[in-house]
């Protein structure tokens, strides 16, 4: 990659973190969206292959989620019947 290509990409990507924390998300999107576009112009086969396997990272991703909601209504079920058996303890 040249030179001015990586001073452009960093570049994008300093400024997009700055105007992020600064709240200005909009314009933080758009510096980002410059040092992609960079970024796909330099590696176009790279992209390619990440946009192809996208549906498999969506599918991991989505199978996680899952289980992470399943173990955190059982933890929620067990804190709640714990709870109870703890205030039927001391009702008696």
């Amino acid at each position: 990659m040249e030179n001015w290509k990586r001073a452009v990409v960093a570049g994008s990507v300093g400024a997009a973190a700055v105007l992020m924390l600064k709240g200005r998300r909009p314009a933080g999107l758009l510096a980002a969206g410059v040092g992609l576009a960079v970024l796909v112009s330099e590696y176009p086969e790279t992209f390619e292959r990440i946009r192809e396997e996208i549906p498999t990272y969506v599918r991991q991703g989505t199978r996680f989620l899952d289980a992470a909601m399943r173990a955190g209504a059982k933890l929620s079920d067990f804190a709640e019947s714990r709870g109870r058996s703890m205030w039927e303890e001391l009702a008696d």
